[in-house]
């Protein structure tokens, strides 16, 4: 087996020492026990050293990207008692600024507004998984030894236009030519979805309520959820409007605004040794874009393979996983993650849900501080907020919202209807 990166810094010596993106020298400990178990010397460890995440709100009249994403970066550098000066490049998760505020280039803009001017900075974009996508670039950056510590921010600022405006520009993300341009939106797409799922298994749409319930009842604890004081009980579900057979209100996800921001780094010396976070597996796959070409509608094959890649470079398998922070935009598509991930086999992931086998003290928690249908949407930030939840979960930290097992979570950002999935896994180190 090749030697470990404890095993590389101990030849170098303990007390070897890093330099940082500001030029500042900062001492590296050597790496705790957990980077020798999960990482070939390959790597540098990934962990996270700061973390931030601000409330989602919706229809704020001052909001703005600038602001949303400096202060997410501002507030993960402190946490980590990083100096702006250090990090050595930010990556910005978004999707929208450029259709609904006409405004491109937020690596630039979101580095000036956090104090990281003159930083390298750039926006990954993948849709709603544009967050993940982020943290896939800032992981790689580490991990391959290009930079010591980054900055990995999501914002999204898209409550501020019509509804109309924000659909078709969330539509864009779909396969235009079959279906953006026939009308098809992504209600509409995981409508379709849904109602296969319904044929296929003969089962009625309220056995997709628990989904909706156990999140909102996570967003009720969470201090940064969308929906804090909403509640939802099964008739609220069954009486939810319509807004594309036979989706409802209450199985979508809300259009809202956020941001949040992670500190990722491979010097063990910026995190508390008592209380560190490591990403030990890091994966990104792909799909048909359009729904009507793939194989199997049910089968999201992107988020199967991403699983599996993740989970075996973490060296580890599903039974290992305490939490599994999923991409909820949709309970349909809460479903489909558990079953094609493979923690649920096809056809059982209701009635995993309606057993109580997803809430925090289950075996197997989704949606911890409310998911994307409760905690909120915004969409490029999303999946930065599922790592800054878990970095909690982690430590200790997550107040109400804390699971009683959370040695190893799954995070999974998914982009339009399961086109593109990022899977990265996250363990006490």
């Amino acid at each position: 087996m090749a030697a470990s990166v404890a095993s590389l810094v101990a030849r170098r010596g303990a007390a070897c020492w890093c330099v940082g993106g500001g030029g500042a020298a900062v001492p590296r400990r050597p790496a705790p026990t957990v980077v020798r178990r999960y990482m070939s010397s390959s790597l540098r460890p990934v962990f996270v050293a700061g973390a931030s995440k601000l409330g989602v709100r919706r229809n704020q009249p001052d909001t703005t990207l600038a602001g949303l994403g400096g202060e997410a970066v501002r507030e993960a550098l402190a946490d980590a008692d990083v100096d702006p000066s250090h990090p050595g490049a930010l990556f910005v998760g978004n999707m929208l600024s450029g259709m609904l505020s006409e405004q491109q280039h937020l690596g630039v803009l979101v580095a000036n507004a956090g104090g990281m001017t003159g930083v390298e900075a750039l926006t990954a974009e993948a849709c709603c998984g544009a967050g993940g996508a982020a943290l896939r670039l800032g992981y790689m950056a580490v991990a391959g030894g290009l930079h010591e510590t980054v900055v990995v921010a999501g914002v999204e600022h898209m409550s501020h236009t019509d509804l109309a405006t924000t659909t078709h520009g969330l539509a864009t993300a779909s396969h235009w030519e079959t279906e953006g341009s026939r009308g098809e939106t992504f209600v509409s797409l995981n409508g379709l979805m849904m109602k296969h799922y319904m044929a296929r298994y003969g089962v009625e749409h309220n056995v997709f309520a628990p989904f909706s319930i156990n999140a909102h009842y996570n967003a009720s604890l969470s201090s940064h959820a969308v929906f804090r004081n909403k509640i939802l009980t099964d008739k609220d579900y069954n009486n939810s409007r319509v807004i594309s057979d036979p989706i409802t209100l209450h199985d979508a996800s809300p259009i809202c605004d956020g941001a949040a921001a992670v500190v990722l780094t491979s010097n063990s010396a910026l995190c508390d040794p008592a209380n560190s976070v490591l990403i030990t597996g890091s994966a990104a796959s792909t799909d048909q874009l359009a729904v009507s070409q793939r194989e199997d509608p049910l089968h999201l094959s992107a988020v199967a393979n991403s699983t599996k890649q993740a989970l075996a470079q973490a060296r580890l398998s599903h039974a290992d996983v305490d939490i599994f922070e999923l991409h909820d935009a949709y309970s349909i598509m809460a479903c489909l993650s558990l079953e094609s991930a493979g923690f649920v086999q096809p056809g059982e992931g209701p009635d995993f849900a309606a057993r109580g086998d997803i809430t925090r003290t289950g075996r197997l928690p989704i949606a911890t501080s409310g998911g994307l249908k409760a905690r909120g949407h915004p969409v490029g930030a999303t999946g930065v907020y599922q790592v800054a939840e878990m970095t909690d979960q982690l430590r200790g930290r997550a107040g109400e919202n804390q699971c009683p097992r959370n040695s190893v979570t799954m995070v999974q950002n998914i982009g339009g209807s399961g086109a593109s999935v990022f899977s990265h896994v996250l363990v006490k180190a």
